[in-house]
């Protein structure tokens, strides 16, 4: 099978990926969740004229400098006035508080001097002083929230002041993590002979629940088709929206993911991409289940998972920003020619003030690295085919999560 490009690669993931069905979940629960329908305004904010000023409620006509007026009452947030402010009156009024009937300004407490029911003004107040208008902030009807946004911490706050009290937003995909190989042990335990700690999965589920994903650890079958094949069932029968697997994705005799999925089910559109790392990535379908199978290297399996697993879970939870955006930067070292496969080299980011960050590619390259992988910021991004470049050449980049 030849080499499918990234970019077509990306395009069969993504094919038909939309956001899934409705939910509503209260406001303490929809942060980062993606809103699934534009949302109103249930109410005007404020709701009438308030004060924006401890001081007092008055005509303007009437708060002319030196004017001794009145004190008729007094207004406090949540208790309005009970009659109107009439000629050479004044109302004593708190910040949030209603603007009387009659009054069309605030003179603050810092510009008068009282005296018993008596206030002086020592500044002058135009109409509209220190008054903020009713549906200043958004009337009712408004849409102050768009579909396919993101929600943030922000947005509950007008939410709740759009008195909302649960939101409708895209249910969250269900991802299974599967992997596979005789050869993974858990940390903490001490590998035989041929063992390695096993190590792709922690990154997997951590990066799908940062982009929006519920998780389900289907954690190690052995390299047969039988038991592999098994714990793909145990995931479809939960329910599961997206099933990645890590291992066994090669042409090797112990490789049995491919079969195993088969097996199961799955149509596999392709197998093996253009790009490096992650060369032997899967991508199936089996109706509405979608199925990723990312490569054993570690750092394959990272850089697969962003390009694709990331931006998969992020149109599934609505969202339309859906790929990663990319940077300039200029190479912070020489860099070789490219073969026919698109290179993704980690590089650690230097910000720099007035130009473009420096990305230098760390020395060792090498798959199963993960140290080098720990310290990178970005993917530099090396198009097939391209020619050696020097440093301080301009490059694209992939900034990692932080």
């Amino acid at each position: 099978m030849a080499l499918m490009p990234v970019a077509d690669a990306m395009s069969a993931v993504l094919e038909g990926a939309a956001g899934l069905p409705e939910e509503l979940v209260a406001l303490e629960e929809a942060a980062g969740r993606v809103l699934a329908r534009d949302l109103k305004a249930m109410r005007t904010q404020p709701p009438a004229d308030m004060s924006a000023m401890d001081g007092y409620a008055v005509r303007a006509a009437d708060a002319t400098l030196g004017a001794k007026l009145k004190v008729t009452g007094e207004v406090a947030a949540g208790r309005p006035f009970a009659r109107a402010v009439n000629a050479g009156e004044a109302v004593r009024i708190f910040t949030g508080g209603v603007v009387p009937d009659g009054a069309d300004a605030i003179v603050i407490q810092e510009d008068t001097a009282r005296s018993g029911d008596v206030v002086t003004i020592n500044e002058a107040a135009g109409a509209g002083k220190h008054i903020r208008r009713a549906g200043i902030d958004f009337r009712e009807g408004d849409v102050l929230l768009k579909k396919a946004h993101r929600l943030l911490d922000r947005d509950l706050a007008l939410a709740a002041s759009m008195n909302h009290p649960a939101l409708p937003v895209h249910r969250r995909p269900k991802v299974a993590l599967l992997a596979t190989g005789d050869e993974l042990v858990a940390p903490g335990t001490t590998p035989g002979p041929g063992q390695i700690v096993y190590s792709n999965g922690f990154a997997l589920r951590a990066l799908a629940r940062h982009v929006g994903a519920d998780v389900l650890d289907l954690g190690v079958s052995r390299d047969t088709v039988k038991e592999t094949a098994a714990a793909i069932r145990r995931g479809i029968d939960a329910g599961i929206d997206v099933l990645v697997t890590t291992g066994g994705a090669s042409v090797g005799d112990h490789d049995v993911v491919k079969e195993a999925l088969q097996a199961e089910g799955v149509d596999i559109g392709f197998w093996k991409i253009a790009m490096r790392p992650g060369k032997p990535m899967m991508h199936g379908r089996r109706g509405p289940l979608r199925v990723l199978g990312l490569p054993g290297n570690p750092v394959s399996s990272y850089v697969c998972a962003i390009l694709f697993m990331a931006p998969l879970i992020r149109a599934l939870t609505g969202r339309s920003d859906i790929a990663w955006p990319l940077h300039d930067a200029v190479l912070g070292r020489d860099v070789g020619p490219n073969d026919q496969r698109e290179d993704y080299l980690r590089a650690a980011l230097e910000e720099r003030p007035g130009g473009p960050p420096l990305a230098t590619p760390v020395s060792h390259q090498d798959s199963s690295l993960l140290a080098n992988l720990s310290r990178a910021d970005a993917l530099v991004i090396r198009p097939p085919h391209a020619p050696a470049a020097a440093a301080g050449s301009v490059c694209k980049v992939l900034k990692l999560p932080v």
